[in-house]
């Protein structure tokens, strides 16, 4: 969703989430100079606007350091949302995009394989934008784990700028790593990497807890 609602500005940009972004519903985008806004009727849902993001990625980890991380999948034991189009492991290949990070083992950061699906390409030779920043999303959530028990974490923010193209059926890696924790707020950088190590999309999150008695009957 916000890399829908980024598509229309060029460069970096913020998302902020407004309110909880509802499913099987038509929403609009209006956009200006200023940014753009994504709307349910008269509703704010989430607002774009161009941001500087001074964020260097680490170099990236091996394919196979991310299929090893992978095998750690903290959302493979829990997960609060475990139908997520990004990391959910109830989704089966070409249903979701199955990026799941684990921590690699110099624990420096989370990393995941991603082989993106050609129905994320839409019959075209490179991925979309907006699922590049999707990957983004999900990977930076599991670098600020664990979190409070009886808590969940969802996105409040994401900064990020796409910087290159990766192909359906490229040996990709998502890699997220923590950056620092104020009150309820966790912030996180992102990163996806072409086979050759580049990284061509990066972000910074902001993740806030919230009780987790809002998304699961305790």
């Amino acid at each position: 969703m916000c890399g829908r609602v980024a598509a229309r500005m060029a460069g970096a940009v913020s998302v902020r989430l407004k309110a909880p972004p509802p499913l099987e519903t038509e929403l609009r985008i209006e956009s200006s100079d200023a940014g753009a806004q994504l709307l349910q009727g008269s509703t704010v849902i989430a607002e774009a606007k161009a941001a500087e993001l001074e964020l260097t990625p680490p170099g990236a980890p091996s394919f196979a350091e991310a299929e090893e991380a992978a095998k750690s999948f903290s959302g493979f034991k829990s997960h609060t949302f475990p139908r997520c189009f990004v990391c959910g492991p109830q989704r089966a290949a070409g249903d979701g995009m199955r990026i799941f990070p684990g921590w690699i083992a110099s624990g420096a950061l989370v990393a995941a394989p991603w082989v993106p699906d050609a129905s994320l390409a839409n019959g075209s030779d490179a991925v979309r934008g907006e699922f590049l920043w999707a990957a983004l999303d999900c990977t930076s959530a599991f670098a600020v784990l664990p979190i409070p028990e009886g808590k969940a974490i969802v996105l409040g923010e994401l900064c990020a700028r796409i910087d290159g193209q990766v192909a359906p059926g490229e040996k990709c890696i998502a890699a997220g790593w923590p950056l620092q924790v104020g009150g309820r707020k966790r912030f996180a950088g992102s990163a996806v990497y072409s086979a050759s190590g580049r990284p061509v999309a990066v972000g910074r999150a902001t993740w806030i807890e919230v009780s987790l008695s809002a998304f699961v009957a305790q």
